[in-house]
């Protein structure tokens, strides 16, 4: 018996959420993208108050802007990863791939095996430091021609990648 045997195949129906790893690099991206802005956006505000003839208590505004830019970006950085975790789901079986997600706006993608046209497994930087790739689905309609799936784990996203290929119709029988 090989290891092929015994291993569960990875269209199990089961509904599965993202890796939670996924949380932590999105957080990481999250302060990258706060860690660009709000020194840029206070070089702006700094530059306008001393450029513009602007009153003091417009010049005050601009700054009390500033920081509730820089305390929004801050949450998002830090809360919202967790909360889109908690609303991001997949489900593979012998048909095809269902994806769940949206915290506000919900939406439910489906992608049958058969509309599948090719598969890329993306890994940026930032990714393959987590372990984590991005499945991206191309396929034959035009709305979601392309449906990505990010947060997994590198080897699960070609194991999917493998089962969703066109002409792999017996890989949920077998187990690969």
């Amino acid at each position: 018996m090989t290891s092929l045997d015994t291993e569960p195949s990875v269209a199990d129906g089961l509904e599965h959420s993202l890796d939670p790893s996924w949380i932590e690099l999105q957080r990481l991206v999250g302060w990258i993208v706060f860690a660009v802005l709000v020194p840029m956006l206070l070089i702006g505000v700094a530059i306008t108050a001393l450029v513009s003839q602007l009153p003091w208590w417009v010049n005050g505004l601009l700054l009390v802007a500033w920081a509730g830019v820089g305390i929004g970006l801050a949450w998002l950085a830090q809360r919202w990863p967790a909360i889109e975790f908690k609303y991001f789901r997949y489900r593979l079986d012998a048909l095809g791939i269902d994806i769940r997600a949206g915290v506000v706006w919900r939406r439910l993608i489906s992608v049958p095996r058969s509309r599948v046209q090719h598969i890329d497994v993306l890994q940026g930087p930032i990714e393959r430091r987590f372990a984590l790739a991005t499945l991206s689905i191309y396929t034959a309609g035009t709305e979601f021609a392309k449906v990505d799936l990010p947060g997994l784990p590198y080897a699960r996203a070609v194991k999917i990648r493998d089962h969703l290929l066109p002409g792999r119709e017996h890989a949920a029988d077998d187990g690969t």
